[in-house]
């Protein structure tokens, strides 16, 4: 991989935009660095990045989302968040003040319709989020996600502290994915600073990354069956992740193994008694898990629920650069670990599986194969995992840097920007989830209210990713 960087004028970041339209680049990222805008691009065939820079002119630079939609909601942030306009764009409503006036939805046309309004207070302890639905009887003609209510200026926060300070509030962008933000944040901080870690310690993140996928992954597996009725599939993988999260705990002290990942290597060594626990957990899912693949596998009734529904189109996941489980299940043969690539994952053995249905039943298949990968992988570097220091010093010195890391839900991308003495000027975090939400739009039109919830926790985007 090439990490390139070019400040443009008018007619590049116009070039850019076009490019990103017709395909031939995917959009990883579009943030604000004031007076400037920066927009990173992805090849996906040699998985080369290139961020480019545009300097607003009179706090204003040409829209991308009016050519390529993915763009609209960063664009609808950058306003709201740093006050730079995008000349042009299709949708200038604000996306994270919920003040007045009114906020206007999306209309509908048609005969008989009607609106179901869910959120932002749901009935179970989640998150905050609004739906609004356009139905013509029990069939689903528009969602409408309003988001923004989480928004806890984690970025901001970070300006002027320094990379340990500021690797904690990364750590906490979703805490479900703890691990791979700290990850992707000590990437892009060691990326700016021109060092690496020592190799015990890109070994031991790897294994924290694919406990936490794993985790994730069981939570999820039980949850879509649980909201196909199915609760005994939720039950036992509920036992699975519980396993997973006590064996986190053994070998790093930590259940979500948070703020151990840290710029320069690792806070913690893997515990001696852990290590014994994880072999354990590695045999009992292998017990366990069959099994339950063989259950979904062949229960009509589940099937009948998660096959046909929410299909997301191969051209939309291709367009939105859907990472994750959501991209893989529709097509799109995209995996951070492998391309760009980082390591340890260039010295092990791994498959990235992908479907093209794009239904729920895709989407839960995608995770059983991650699973079964994630297992392999494990043991893998638990063979592998060489002797050696656990940190390095930190210099004191300005740079900038990107990064990548695979969260179990897709990529997380984190740009840094440090000042001569190492604290934090400026710190972008993007979510998968940003190019997700959008899709799950797409996926409930034609189905039924009822397989909403369906729908959504096969997609499970993160609502405090997106909304920082």
């Amino acid at each position: 991989m090439t990490l390139s960087h070019e400040t443009v004028n008018v007619d590049g970041w116009l070039e850019a935009g076009d490019r990103l339209a017709g395909g031939s680049l995917t959009l990883l990222g579009l943030w604000a660095d004031p007076p400037n805008v920066k927009m990173a691009m992805l090849d996906e065939a040699s998985g080369d990045i290139n961020i480019i820079t545009y300097a607003c002119r009179h706090g204003q630079y040409p829209a991308v989302g009016v050519k390529h939609p993915p763009a609209i909601r960063l664009e609808r942030a950058i306003r709201d968040l740093h006050k730079l306009d995008a000349i042009g764009a299709s949708d200038t409503r604000p996306w994270l003040k919920h003040t007045a006036p009114p906020y206007e939805f999306l209309a509908a046309e048609g005969e008989a319709l009607h609106q179901i309004a869910v959120g932002p207070v749901h009935a179970g302890i989640i998150e905050p989020g609004h739906f609004r639905f356009t139905a013509n009887g029990e069939f689903l003609v528009r969602l409408e996600a309003r988001l923004g209510y989480v928004h806890r200026g984690i970025e901001a926060s970070m300006v002027g502290v320094t990379l340990d300070r500021a690797a904690m509030f990364a750590a906490r962008g979703s805490g479900d994915s703890t691990v791979a933000y700290g990850l992707a944040f000590a990437l892009a901080a060691e990326t700016a600073l021109g060092i690496a870690a020592p190799r015990r310690a890109i070994y031991l993140r790897a294994l924290m990354a694919e406990l936490e996928r794993l985790a994730n992954h069981f939570g999820d597996i039980g949850a879509i069956c649980n909201d196909a009725s199915f609760s005994l599939m939720h039950a036992q993988c509920g036992i699975l992740r519980e396993l997973t999260l006590r064996a986190a705990e053994a070998c790093f002290s930590h259940r979500l193994m948070m703020d151990l990942i840290v710029p320069g290597g690792v806070a913690r060594d893997i515990n001696e008694d852990g290590v014994a626990q994880l072999r354990a957990l590695l045999a009992e899912v292998r017990r366990v898990f069959p099994h339950l693949t063989e259950l979904y596998d062949n229960t009509a009734s589940l099937q009948d629920r998660t096959v046909t529904t929410g299909s997301v189109k191969p051209e939309y996941a291709r367009q939105f650069g859907a990472g994750g489980f959501v991209g893989r299940a529709s097509g799109r043969d995209f995996d951070a670990r492998r391309r760009p690539g980082y390591a340890p994952y260039d010295a092990l053995k791994f498959d990235v599986p992908v479907l093209t249905a794009g239904d729920v039943n895709a989407r839960v298949w995608i995770r059983i194969r991650e699973v079964e990968q994630s297992l392999a992988l494990v043991e893998q570097i638990l063979a592998a995992l060489p002797q050696g220091d656990l940190r390095i010093d930190l210099p004191s010195r300005g740079g900038d840097g990107l990064a990548l890391a695979e969260a179990f839900r897709g990529d997380v991308l984190v740009w840094l920007r440090l000042a001569d003495d190492g604290s934090v000027a400026r710190c972008h975090l993007r979510d998968a989830s940003w190019f997700q939400w959008p899709l799950l739009e797409t996926a409930v039109e034609g189905n039924i209210v009822a397989d909403f919830p369906l729908c959504n926790k096969s997609f499970n985007c993160s609502y405090a990713g997106h909304d920082l």
